[in-house]
């Protein structure tokens, strides 16, 4: 039994041992990319590109109306669904 007391102990130190590594080490990671970004970031900045405002093509009538041709699309493809389903029963 003391043998096993010995050995849990062991295994509880070595994984607590690891665990800091681990956390040190992502730690250090970490405060390293961001230094080497905030040097790259003042050697190399970004260039402010200048957007044009695109114009969207609007299908829809400002007055709320449906386009005619945008009716008979639909229309037609509910018509070839209900043709294809009656036909497979």
């Amino acid at each position: 039994m003391e043998n096993h007391q010995a050995l849990f102990l062991e295994a509880g130190t070595l994984m607590l041992a690891g665990m800091i590594f681990v956390f040190a080490f992502l730690g250090l990671l970490i405060v390293f990319i961001n230094v080497v970004l905030v040097k790259l970031a003042k050697k190399y900045p970004d260039t402010i590109v200048k957007s044009r405002p695109t114009s969207k093509k609007n299908n829809n009538k400002t007055d709320g109306s449906i386009n005619p041709a945008v009716v008979a699309a639909i229309s037609a493809a509910v018509s070839q669904y209900r043709q294809q389903q009656s036909t497979q029963k």
